[in-house]
């Protein structure tokens, strides 16, 4: 896939997240409920920004993460793959006395799946500005939210305060709300949002959270609305329908590769890490929205959150595969 000048920031340097890590243990058969004994799999590593930066790291940029795990082996799960994967684990605190978070995932009938978290009263939840990594700050070009990540004040105060770093150096930041709707109902989840969506260069919302930060009533207004508040670019994942592409003035529309699902968590954020990473690497916009595709859905043919994270050159196999087009 050929490259232009196109970047994600105006200065080279890593590509920084924040926010919770933990393990998944997955139930084994559909509509298998927890309030009865049942068979289980796992750990797995998981937490959508570690999942988001290890895929970066495996496109080939650099990346790094602030977040804190226990002394346990969960932690060094975490750690550890992350470390193989390439990924700057210096920002990960390791807290004595407290756990590694965790998410117990069982998957129903229709489709979708229901969690039992352990992430506040984790390690996850001790992350404040005290984590907060200068040198990092210091060496970071691009940084990405992870709404999910906004689940404490404290949390909230230390991504206000990398934000703000990074954009005074120069360097832009990225936006997966990956939000429920219940969290806007907190006067102050609402305003952290609207802080975060100010300072947005790139959006990533799923289709149905295009409207969720918005007064607008349909999703082209809501996407006019949103570039017209400083966002300068919007790309909507649409799951198995691909994903849309908005600047203001280039909209792009991305099919997407036809599969087999077998668990589709992590695929989101493998799509924004490949994006992230191919801009960050100069590829043009639609190059980095086909390999963004293209990891969203080998993402979800492997079971376990972070077991989908694919290398560009797998990515290029599996595109061929697919299409019969060499992309190099």
């Amino acid at each position: 896939m050929a490259k232009n000048e196109v970047q994600s920031g105006d200065r080279p340097g890593s590509i920084l997240t924040m926010g919770e890590i933990l393990v998944e243990i997955l139930a084994t058969e559909i509509g298998q409920s927890f309030r009865r004994p049942g068979t289980l799999v796992g750990p797995y590593a998981s937490g959508a920004p570690a999942i988001f930066i290890d895929q970066v790291a495996k496109s080939g940029s650099p990346g790094a993460i602030i977040g804190c795990v226990g002394d346990d082996d969960f932690g060094y799960l975490n750690v550890q793959l992350l470390r193989e994967d390439g990924v700057d684990v210096s920002g990960i605190s390791v807290i004595k006395g407290a756990t590694t978070g965790s998410a117990f995932v069982t998957y129903r009938e229709d489709g979708d799946r229901d969690f039992i978290y352990n992430i506040a009263n984790s390690a996850s939840g001790h992350l404040s500005v005290n984590e907060i990594s200068e040198q990092l700050l210091k060496d970071c070009s691009h940084f990405h939210v992870m709404g999910s990540s906004l689940f404490s004040f404290r949390i909230i105060e230390a991504m206000k305060r990398v934000i703000e770093t990074v954009k005074a150096n120069g360097g832009t930041v990225s936006f997966d709300p990956n939000i429920r709707k219940e969290m806007l109902r907190i006067p102050e989840m609402r305003e952290a949002l609207d802080f975060i969506l100010d300072y947005t260069d790139v959006f990533l919302p799923s289709g149905h959270e295009v409207m969720l930060l918005a007064n607008a009533s349909s999703e082209k207004a809501a996407i006019d609305e949103l570039l017209g508040r400083g966002v300068s670019e919007i790309v909507v994942k649409r799951g198995k329908d691909g994903c849309s592409y908005y600047d203001g003035t280039t909209e792009r529309h991305i099919r997407a590769f036809s599969v087999t699902e077998v668990d589709p968590t992590g695929a989101g954020d493998c799509f924004g890490g490949t994006y992230i990473a191919c801009c960050a690497q100069g590829y043009s916009v639609e190059a980095a929205l086909n390999y963004a595709c293209a990891a969203g859905a080998l993402a979800v043919t492997r079971r376990g959150p972070m077991e989908g994270t694919a290398t560009l050159a797998e990515l290029d196999a599996f595109i061929q595969e697919k299409t019969g087009v060499t992309h190099g």
